[in-house]
């Protein structure tokens, strides 16, 4: 049996060091600047933010005028006979007949009740919703990276324990299977020694699966391959300095979603704008200069003809009745900014208690780590004095076990305290707008 464990752990070891040889060290910063290039949902984000931003143009408010080329082509083959009134007869076989007729024509729509103009202000509207839906996006994935990447850190801590732990339940079958080969041992005690070095091993093995996990998680993240082999660089850092204060001022002029309901109010008082615009009359200038072309049959009195020139006017028009349709719109559009100033209060409501709930987890957790660092501390030089003392055969195994099971359980209460409290500053820093690496 020694010879198998030393053998494994040469092999384990050997194994290691080829492995982290080969690994990448994989720092926060790395890890958020990657993401920022790769990321999926950042991509198409930034994508359809460049859509609405290419349709803020005066054009596609209706602003300039438009301009169009007309070109028409018109031929007709026949046979005709034509009798005049001075008693002639004429006759024309599989003659040609042609129409042509080219030019540019100009529409211009100078008034309309400034919808127009509207418009193009609900276009910029729009262009800043999707800015402020990008910058949401970039943050959430921020935030997940950061979170996925600290988990790992939470976990490593946590296998560093199992590994003590699993350690200590060799040394204590070593101790034990010595004790049972010179009779001063039970095997009833080597057996237990063995059930719990297999328990350790099928914790360590489970924690590694979950690091494993964590790996593909944040390789996910970073849209990069899932089998990329890499080591942290970072341990679990905590911003001690935040103030309640000072994040809700940050939180009413930089919340994303915020930010996004008072954009949603200042379109939908911009609807109503441009709805009450169409009571207004509707003029537009139009102009154009036209060429033509035509040829006739001999049976005609004109066999060619050519003309050209410039036509200019406007038009006008103005709604009088449609069937009580306008005031539809317009109550319809009044009830929108109702329900626009509606979400707007919910959703600062509901950033407040957000706010201030994520606060308080801050505040509980950093409590939380200075209590539970102690705690580690008093187990390790717990386990290490149980250690000694069972070495020298003073106290059960039984004690040896529980030693090991606080110190465990000592080192997964402290790594979950530092991840609660990584985690509340992350929803923290993401809701007031501010969050980075």
């Amino acid at each position: 049996m020694k010879l198998t464990i030393k053998l494994y752990l040469s092999i384990l070891c050997l194994t290691s060091f080829s492995v982290v040889k080969a690994q990448e060290k994989l720092s926060l910063k790395q890890a958020v600047t990657i993401a920022l290039e790769n990321n999926y949902s950042i991509k198409l984000s930034n994508n359809q933010s460049q859509i609405i931003k290419n349709d803020v143009t005066y054009g596609n408010a209706g602003i300039l005028p438009v301009v169009t080329g007309n070109l028409t082509d018109n031929n007709r083959v026949e046979t005709s006979e034509v009798d005049l009134a001075s008693g002639q007869t004429r006759n024309a076989s599989n003659a040609k007949t042609t129409n042509i007729n080219y030019g540019v024509g100009l529409n211009w729509r100078i008034f309309d009740g400034l919808q127009m103009f509207t418009n193009y202000e609900r276009l910029q509207e729009l262009q800043k919703l999707g800015d402020l839906n990008a910058k949401l996006t970039i943050q959430t994935t921020i935030a997940d990276v950061i979170e996925a990447y600290y988990n790992l850190v939470t976990q490593q801590k946590q296998l560093e324990a199992t590994q003590t732990a699993l350690e200590v339940s060799r040394i204590r079958i070593k101790n034990a299977d010595s004790r049972y080969k010179i009779g001063k041992g039970s095997k009833l005690e080597l057996l237990a020694a063995k059930v719990d070095l297999n328990a350790d091993t099928t914790q360590l093995l489970r924690q590694e699966d979950l690091i494993r996990s964590g790996k593909i998680r944040l390789n996910q993240l970073l849209a990069r391959d899932l089998k990329t082999v890499f080591n942290l660089e970072e341990d679990l850092n905590i911003d001690k300095s935040l103030v309640y204060d000072q994040l809700q001022a940050l939180s009413d002029t930089q919340n994303p979603d915020l930010q996004t309901a008072i954009v949603n109010q200042k379109i939908s008082a911009l609807n109503l704008k441009q709805i009450k615009g169409a009571r207004y009359p509707v003029i537009a200038l139009t102009s154009g200069y036209n060429f033509a072309n035509s040829t006739s049959p001999p049976t005609g009195f004109a066999l060619r003809s050519n003309s050209r020139g410039l036509n200019y006017g406007f038009t006008a028009s103005v709604n009088i009745f449609n069937g009580f349709q306008q005031n539809r719109l317009e109550k319809n559009a009044k009830l929108q900014i109702e329900a626009s100033k509606y979400n707007l209060d919910f959703t600062k409501q509901t950033i407040d208690a957000q706010l201030l709930t994520a606060y308080q987890n801050y505040q509980t957790n950093l409590q939380l780590i200075f209590l539970e660092e102690s705690n580690v501390a008093v187990a390790k030089e717990n386990l290490d004095i149980t250690l000694e003392k069972y070495r020298l055969g003073s106290i059960v195994p039984l004690e040896l076990r529980e030693a090991q099971r606080n110190f465990i359980d000592a080192n997964a209460r402290y790594a979950n305290a530092l991840f609660q409290t990584k985690l509340a500053e992350i929803a923290l820093k993401e809701i007031t707008g501010t969050i980075n690496i």
